[in-house]
Protein backbone atom coordinates (compact mmCIF):
# COMPACT_ATOMS: atom_id res chain seq x y z
CA UNK A 1 0.00 0.00 0.00
CA UNK A 2 0.91 3.49 -0.68
CA UNK A 3 0.82 5.23 2.50
CA UNK A 4 1.10 8.43 2.15
CA UNK A 5 -2.30 7.63 0.12
CA UNK A 6 -4.35 5.27 1.98
CA UNK A 7 -3.97 3.96 5.65
CA UNK A 8 -3.91 0.40 6.77
CA UNK A 9 -5.83 1.51 9.91
CA UNK A 10 -8.30 3.96 11.03
CA UNK A 11 -9.49 4.09 14.24
CA UNK A 12 -13.03 5.67 14.96
CA UNK A 13 -13.59 6.37 19.24
CA UNK A 14 -17.37 5.49 18.15
CA UNK A 15 -18.17 6.81 21.98
CA UNK A 16 -16.64 7.82 25.02
CA UNK A 17 -19.43 6.04 26.86
CA UNK A 18 -17.54 3.14 28.46
CA UNK A 19 -18.79 0.86 32.15
CA UNK A 20 -15.16 0.50 33.41
CA UNK A 21 -12.64 3.07 34.96
CA UNK A 22 -9.10 1.65 33.54
CA UNK A 23 -6.53 3.88 35.06
CA UNK A 24 -4.16 4.04 32.17
CA UNK A 25 -7.17 4.96 29.69
CA UNK A 26 -6.37 7.64 26.83
CA UNK A 27 -9.94 8.92 26.53
CA UNK A 28 -10.67 9.29 30.28
CA UNK A 29 -13.84 7.72 29.31
CA UNK A 30 -17.31 8.01 31.50
CA UNK A 31 -20.57 5.88 31.69
CA UNK A 32 -22.69 8.68 29.69
CA UNK A 33 -21.91 9.97 26.15
CA UNK A 34 -20.21 13.14 26.07
CA UNK A 35 -21.78 16.14 24.18
CA UNK A 36 -20.98 16.02 20.19
CA UNK A 37 -20.75 13.14 19.82
CA UNK A 38 -20.78 11.94 16.25
CA UNK A 39 -25.01 11.64 15.01
CA UNK A 40 -25.78 8.29 13.18
CA UNK A 41 -25.93 10.52 10.22
CA UNK A 42 -22.47 12.07 10.71
CA UNK A 43 -21.32 8.29 11.18
CA UNK A 44 -22.93 6.99 8.31
CA UNK A 45 -21.50 10.22 6.27
CA UNK A 46 -18.17 9.45 7.99
CA UNK A 47 -17.89 5.79 7.09
CA UNK A 48 -19.24 6.98 3.50
CA UNK A 49 -16.45 8.87 3.39
CA UNK A 50 -13.25 6.15 4.51
CA UNK A 51 -15.15 4.18 1.60
CA UNK A 52 -13.51 7.39 -0.74
CA UNK A 53 -10.01 5.87 -0.31
CA UNK A 54 -10.17 3.79 -3.01
CA UNK A 55 -10.76 0.02 -4.39
CA UNK A 56 -8.79 -1.20 -1.04
CA UNK A 57 -9.97 0.64 1.63
CA UNK A 58 -8.29 0.80 5.04
CA UNK A 59 -9.72 -1.45 7.75
CA UNK A 60 -12.17 0.67 10.24
CA UNK A 61 -11.03 -0.16 14.14
CA UNK A 62 -14.44 0.61 15.98
CA UNK A 63 -13.16 1.97 19.45
CA UNK A 64 -14.16 4.04 22.13
CA UNK A 65 -14.82 4.23 25.11
CA UNK A 66 -17.36 1.21 24.19
CA UNK A 67 -18.61 0.79 20.86
CA UNK A 68 -21.39 -1.06 22.48
CA UNK A 69 -22.68 2.09 24.28
CA UNK A 70 -23.54 2.84 20.79
CA UNK A 71 -27.13 2.33 19.74
CA UNK A 72 -26.93 2.66 16.09
CA UNK A 73 -23.51 0.34 16.06
CA UNK A 74 -25.15 -2.52 14.13
CA UNK A 75 -26.55 0.28 11.51
CA UNK A 76 -23.31 1.85 11.06
CA UNK A 77 -20.97 -1.39 10.95
CA UNK A 78 -23.73 -2.36 8.16
CA UNK A 79 -22.97 0.78 6.12
CA UNK A 80 -18.88 0.34 6.42
CA UNK A 81 -19.29 -3.65 5.55
CA UNK A 82 -21.77 -2.75 2.18
CA UNK A 83 -18.41 -0.48 0.82
CA UNK A 84 -16.29 -3.17 1.41
CA UNK A 85 -14.39 -1.92 4.59
CA UNK A 86 -12.85 -4.44 6.76
CA UNK A 87 -14.57 -3.85 10.67
CA UNK A 88 -12.36 -4.44 13.80
CA UNK A 89 -14.21 -4.14 17.02
CA UNK A 90 -12.64 -3.25 20.61
CA UNK A 91 -15.35 -3.45 22.60
CA UNK A 92 -14.87 -3.70 26.77
CA UNK A 93 -16.02 -6.88 28.51
CA UNK A 94 -18.98 -6.43 30.10
CA UNK A 95 -23.05 -7.86 30.20
CA UNK A 96 -23.63 -5.81 26.85
CA UNK A 97 -20.62 -8.04 24.88
CA UNK A 98 -23.57 -10.87 25.43
CA UNK A 99 -26.70 -8.81 23.98
CA UNK A 100 -26.62 -10.44 20.67
CA UNK A 101 -24.85 -7.97 18.71
CA UNK A 102 -21.64 -9.77 18.65
CA UNK A 103 -23.36 -12.62 16.67
CA UNK A 104 -24.86 -9.87 13.91
CA UNK A 105 -21.45 -8.55 13.93
CA UNK A 106 -20.22 -11.74 12.95
CA UNK A 107 -22.67 -12.37 10.40
CA UNK A 108 -21.65 -9.20 8.80
CA UNK A 109 -17.99 -10.40 8.17
CA UNK A 110 -16.63 -8.67 11.26
CA UNK A 111 -13.89 -11.27 11.65
CA UNK A 112 -11.23 -9.26 14.49
CA UNK A 113 -12.56 -8.35 18.26
CA UNK A 114 -9.80 -6.95 20.42
CA UNK A 115 -10.65 -7.44 24.53
CA UNK A 116 -7.80 -5.96 27.16
CA UNK A 117 -5.94 -7.92 29.66
CA UNK A 118 -3.88 -6.25 32.13
CA UNK A 119 -2.31 -8.73 34.28
CA UNK A 120 -2.21 -12.72 34.89
CA UNK A 121 -3.50 -11.88 38.01
CA UNK A 122 -6.78 -10.91 39.16
CA UNK A 123 -5.54 -8.23 41.35
CA UNK A 124 -3.14 -6.70 38.88
CA UNK A 125 -6.03 -6.78 36.18
CA UNK A 126 -8.98 -5.91 38.32
CA UNK A 127 -6.72 -2.61 39.69
CA UNK A 128 -6.00 -1.85 36.34
CA UNK A 129 -9.50 -2.00 35.23
CA UNK A 130 -11.39 -0.57 38.59
CA UNK A 131 -13.55 -3.39 38.55
CA UNK A 132 -13.39 -6.59 41.48
CA UNK A 133 -14.17 -9.83 39.73
CA UNK A 134 -13.73 -8.32 35.91
CA UNK A 135 -10.18 -10.98 35.68
CA UNK A 136 -12.32 -13.76 35.52
CA UNK A 137 -15.36 -12.40 33.19
CA UNK A 138 -12.26 -11.44 30.59
CA UNK A 139 -11.01 -14.94 30.49
CA UNK A 140 -14.25 -16.49 29.98
CA UNK A 141 -14.69 -13.68 27.09
CA UNK A 142 -11.58 -14.77 25.02
CA UNK A 143 -12.61 -18.23 25.84
CA UNK A 144 -15.81 -17.73 24.22
CA UNK A 145 -14.79 -15.60 21.22
CA UNK A 146 -12.13 -17.85 20.57
CA UNK A 147 -14.60 -20.85 20.38
CA UNK A 148 -17.02 -18.55 18.49
CA UNK A 149 -14.69 -18.32 15.22
CA UNK A 150 -13.90 -14.73 16.00
CA UNK A 151 -9.94 -13.79 15.65
CA UNK A 152 -9.06 -12.87 18.64
CA UNK A 153 -6.54 -9.76 19.83
CA UNK A 154 -5.60 -9.31 23.53
CA UNK A 155 -4.07 -5.52 23.87
CA UNK A 156 -2.03 -5.49 27.23
CA UNK A 157 -0.61 -2.30 27.97
CA UNK A 158 3.03 -2.54 29.77
CA UNK A 159 3.35 -0.33 32.53
CA UNK A 160 5.28 -0.54 35.97
CA UNK A 161 2.41 -2.33 37.57
CA UNK A 162 2.52 -5.64 34.93
CA UNK A 163 5.52 -5.83 33.56
CA UNK A 164 6.64 -8.94 35.61
CA UNK A 165 3.34 -10.33 34.52
CA UNK A 166 3.95 -10.82 30.89
CA UNK A 167 5.34 -13.86 30.28
CA UNK A 168 2.38 -15.57 32.66
CA UNK A 169 0.11 -13.18 30.10
CA UNK A 170 1.38 -14.84 27.07
CA UNK A 171 1.05 -18.26 28.80
CA UNK A 172 -2.74 -17.45 29.39
CA UNK A 173 -3.08 -16.59 25.70
CA UNK A 174 -1.12 -19.77 24.30
CA UNK A 175 -3.87 -21.96 26.69
CA UNK A 176 -6.80 -20.12 25.91
CA UNK A 177 -5.59 -20.08 21.72
CA UNK A 178 -5.64 -16.07 21.05
CA UNK A 179 -4.36 -15.21 17.92
CA UNK A 180 -2.61 -11.97 18.21
CA UNK A 181 -0.93 -9.73 21.26
CA UNK A 182 -0.39 -6.43 20.85
CA UNK A 183 1.59 -4.92 23.44
CA UNK A 184 0.60 -1.15 24.03
CA UNK A 185 3.77 0.79 25.44
CA UNK A 186 2.10 3.42 27.74
CA UNK A 187 2.07 7.35 26.59
CA UNK A 188 0.97 9.88 29.34
CA UNK A 189 -2.21 11.10 28.18
CA UNK A 190 -5.61 10.94 29.86
CA UNK A 191 -6.08 8.78 33.25
CA UNK A 192 -2.60 7.03 31.68
CA UNK A 193 -0.94 10.50 32.83
CA UNK A 194 -0.74 9.06 36.68
CA UNK A 195 0.49 5.28 35.69
CA UNK A 196 4.58 4.82 36.08
CA UNK A 197 5.95 3.85 32.62
CA UNK A 198 8.98 1.55 32.10
CA UNK A 199 12.25 2.60 31.25
CA UNK A 200 14.04 3.05 28.19
CA UNK A 201 16.53 -0.23 29.02
CA UNK A 202 13.57 -1.55 30.19
CA UNK A 203 11.70 -1.51 27.02
CA UNK A 204 14.44 -3.06 24.99
CA UNK A 205 14.18 -5.82 27.54
CA UNK A 206 10.63 -6.47 27.36
CA UNK A 207 10.94 -6.18 22.86
CA UNK A 208 13.51 -8.66 23.01
CA UNK A 209 10.79 -11.13 25.09
CA UNK A 210 7.80 -9.96 23.18
CA UNK A 211 10.04 -11.31 20.16
CA UNK A 212 10.48 -14.53 21.83
CA UNK A 213 6.69 -14.93 22.71
CA UNK A 214 6.01 -14.44 19.21
CA UNK A 215 7.61 -18.50 18.48
CA UNK A 216 4.39 -19.77 20.74
CA UNK A 217 1.57 -19.52 18.20
CA UNK A 218 0.15 -15.78 18.15
CA UNK A 219 1.32 -13.03 16.43
CA UNK A 220 2.34 -10.11 18.36
CA UNK A 221 2.77 -6.63 17.65
CA UNK A 222 2.99 -3.58 19.15
CA UNK A 223 1.88 -0.09 19.65
CA UNK A 224 3.68 2.87 20.43
CA UNK A 225 7.11 0.75 20.38
CA UNK A 226 8.35 1.04 17.10
CA UNK A 227 11.63 0.13 18.26
CA UNK A 228 10.38 -3.68 18.12
CA UNK A 229 10.85 -3.48 14.41
CA UNK A 230 14.67 -2.50 15.48
CA UNK A 231 14.94 -5.62 17.69
CA UNK A 232 13.45 -8.00 15.33
CA UNK A 233 14.92 -6.77 12.48
CA UNK A 234 18.41 -7.55 14.77
CA UNK A 235 17.43 -10.74 16.22
CA UNK A 236 16.31 -12.12 12.51
CA UNK A 237 19.75 -11.38 11.43
CA UNK A 238 21.34 -13.62 14.28
CA UNK A 239 18.69 -16.49 14.92
CA UNK A 240 20.95 -18.45 16.77
CA UNK A 241 22.76 -15.88 19.08
CA UNK A 242 22.08 -15.85 22.87
CA UNK A 243 20.09 -12.03 22.82
CA UNK A 244 20.93 -11.58 26.50
CA UNK A 245 24.50 -11.29 25.67
CA UNK A 246 24.41 -10.42 22.50
CA UNK A 247 22.77 -7.45 23.12
CA UNK A 248 23.20 -6.60 26.80
CA UNK A 249 19.94 -6.70 27.46
CA UNK A 250 19.25 -6.60 31.39
CA UNK A 251 17.67 -8.80 34.11
CA UNK A 252 14.24 -7.63 33.37
CA UNK A 253 14.83 -10.05 30.14
CA UNK A 254 16.52 -13.09 31.56
CA UNK A 255 13.55 -12.92 34.27
CA UNK A 256 10.79 -12.64 31.43
CA UNK A 257 12.40 -15.45 29.14
CA UNK A 258 13.11 -17.96 31.53
CA UNK A 259 9.35 -17.24 32.88
CA UNK A 260 7.92 -17.87 29.04
CA UNK A 261 10.38 -21.20 28.75
CA UNK A 262 9.00 -22.34 32.36
CA UNK A 263 5.48 -22.11 31.23
CA UNK A 264 5.25 -22.56 27.53
CA UNK A 265 8.53 -24.60 27.41
CA UNK A 266 11.13 -23.75 24.40
CA UNK A 267 10.07 -22.11 21.23
CA UNK A 268 8.55 -24.31 18.21
CA UNK A 269 7.64 -22.03 15.63
CA UNK A 270 9.11 -19.49 13.52
CA UNK A 271 9.04 -15.75 15.25
CA UNK A 272 5.87 -14.19 13.88
CA UNK A 273 6.98 -10.96 15.17
CA UNK A 274 4.85 -8.41 12.84
CA UNK A 275 7.11 -5.47 12.40
CA UNK A 276 5.08 -3.27 9.16
CA UNK A 277 6.94 0.04 8.70
CA UNK A 278 3.56 2.49 10.31
CA UNK A 279 3.70 4.80 12.86
CA UNK A 280 1.23 7.48 14.10
CA UNK A 281 0.29 9.40 11.12
CA UNK A 282 1.84 6.94 8.91
CA UNK A 283 -0.69 4.07 7.56
CA UNK A 284 -2.64 5.12 10.77
CA UNK A 285 -5.46 7.63 11.44
CA UNK A 286 -7.66 8.07 14.67
CA UNK A 287 -11.13 9.88 14.74
CA UNK A 288 -12.50 11.09 17.78
CA UNK A 289 -16.13 10.77 19.34
CA UNK A 290 -17.00 14.33 17.84
CA UNK A 291 -15.23 14.17 14.72
CA UNK A 292 -11.54 15.67 15.79
CA UNK A 293 -8.85 13.93 13.40
CA UNK A 294 -5.79 13.23 14.93
CA UNK A 295 -2.30 11.23 13.85
CA UNK A 296 -3.00 8.55 16.20
CA UNK A 297 -5.09 7.82 19.51
CA UNK A 298 -2.46 8.88 22.22
CA UNK A 299 -1.37 11.73 19.93
CA UNK A 300 -4.04 15.03 21.07
CA UNK A 301 -2.95 17.30 18.14
CA UNK A 302 -6.16 18.09 15.86
CA UNK A 303 -5.98 17.93 12.50
CA UNK A 304 -9.08 18.83 11.64
CA UNK A 305 -12.58 17.71 11.74
CA UNK A 306 -14.65 14.79 9.77
CA UNK A 307 -17.69 17.74 9.68
CA UNK A 308 -15.89 20.10 7.90
CA UNK A 309 -12.91 18.10 5.88
CA UNK A 310 -13.13 14.64 4.52
CA UNK A 311 -10.85 11.99 5.97
CA UNK A 312 -9.15 11.34 2.91
CA UNK A 313 -8.26 15.20 2.36
CA UNK A 314 -6.79 15.51 5.90
CA UNK A 315 -5.10 12.03 5.73
CA UNK A 316 -3.10 13.02 2.44
CA UNK A 317 -2.27 16.78 2.73
CA UNK A 318 -2.03 17.96 6.37
CA UNK A 319 1.07 18.81 6.65
CA UNK A 320 1.64 17.62 9.85
CA UNK A 321 1.13 14.29 8.66
CA UNK A 322 3.61 14.49 5.61
CA UNK A 323 6.08 15.70 7.72
CA UNK A 324 5.73 12.45 9.64
CA UNK A 325 5.60 10.13 6.98
CA UNK A 326 8.83 11.93 5.22
CA UNK A 327 10.57 11.04 8.71
CA UNK A 328 11.29 14.62 9.15
CA UNK A 329 12.45 14.00 12.81
CA UNK A 330 14.60 15.67 15.06
CA UNK A 331 16.89 14.38 17.67
CA UNK A 332 18.37 10.97 17.49
CA UNK A 333 15.27 9.71 15.70
CA UNK A 334 16.14 12.35 12.72
CA UNK A 335 19.71 10.64 12.47
CA UNK A 336 18.62 7.02 13.23
CA UNK A 337 19.53 4.04 10.43
CA UNK A 338 15.82 2.57 11.54
CA UNK A 339 13.77 6.36 10.78
CA UNK A 340 11.76 4.60 8.18
CA UNK A 341 11.07 1.20 9.84
CA UNK A 342 10.32 2.48 13.19
CA UNK A 343 10.55 6.30 13.19
CA UNK A 344 9.79 6.39 17.04
CA UNK A 345 6.79 7.21 18.97
CA UNK A 346 5.21 10.58 17.67
CA UNK A 347 2.61 10.49 20.09
CA UNK A 348 5.37 10.41 23.04
CA UNK A 349 7.21 12.24 21.43
CA UNK A 350 4.67 14.92 21.44
CA UNK A 351 3.59 13.77 25.53
CA UNK A 352 7.72 14.60 26.36
CA UNK A 353 8.50 17.68 24.40
CA UNK A 354 4.85 19.01 22.53
CA UNK A 355 6.21 18.56 19.54
CA UNK A 356 5.52 15.37 16.98
CA UNK A 357 8.70 15.24 15.12
CA UNK A 358 10.87 14.62 18.50
CA UNK A 359 13.07 11.94 19.47
CA UNK A 360 11.27 9.42 20.90
CA UNK A 361 12.66 9.16 24.56
CA UNK A 362 11.19 5.91 25.56
CA UNK A 363 13.76 4.13 22.61
CA UNK A 364 17.17 3.60 24.10
CA UNK A 365 19.27 3.24 20.93
CA UNK A 366 21.81 6.04 20.09
CA UNK A 367 22.35 5.91 16.61
CA UNK A 368 26.52 5.96 15.65
CA UNK A 369 25.92 9.62 13.90
CA UNK A 370 24.46 10.79 17.47
CA UNK A 371 27.05 9.09 19.29
CA UNK A 372 29.82 10.79 17.54
CA UNK A 373 29.45 14.23 18.38
CA UNK A 374 29.47 13.32 21.87
CA UNK A 375 32.31 11.27 21.92
CA UNK A 376 34.17 14.07 20.57
CA UNK A 377 33.34 16.47 23.20
CA UNK A 378 34.21 13.72 25.25
CA UNK A 379 37.59 13.81 23.90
Amino acid sequence: MDLDRVPVLVFWETTRACPLACKHCRASAIHEPLPGELSTEEGLRFVQDVAGFGERPPALILTGGDPLARRDLLVLAARARSLGIPIGFAPSVSPSLYDGRLARLKEMGVKTVSISLDGARAETHDGVRGIPGHFGETLEALRRLVSDGFTVQVNTTVMRDNVEELADVAALLAGIGVHIWEVFFLIHVGRGSEVLETTPAENEDVCHFLYDASQHGFIVRTVEAPFFRRVAAWRREEPGADPASRFGLGPLYRRLAARLCEHLGEPVERPRAQTMGTRDGKGIVFVGYNGDVYPAGFLPLTLGNVRDTGIVDIYRDHPTLRAIRSAAFSGRCGVCEFRDLCGGSRARAFAAFGDPLAEDPACGYVPAEAAAPAAGRSS
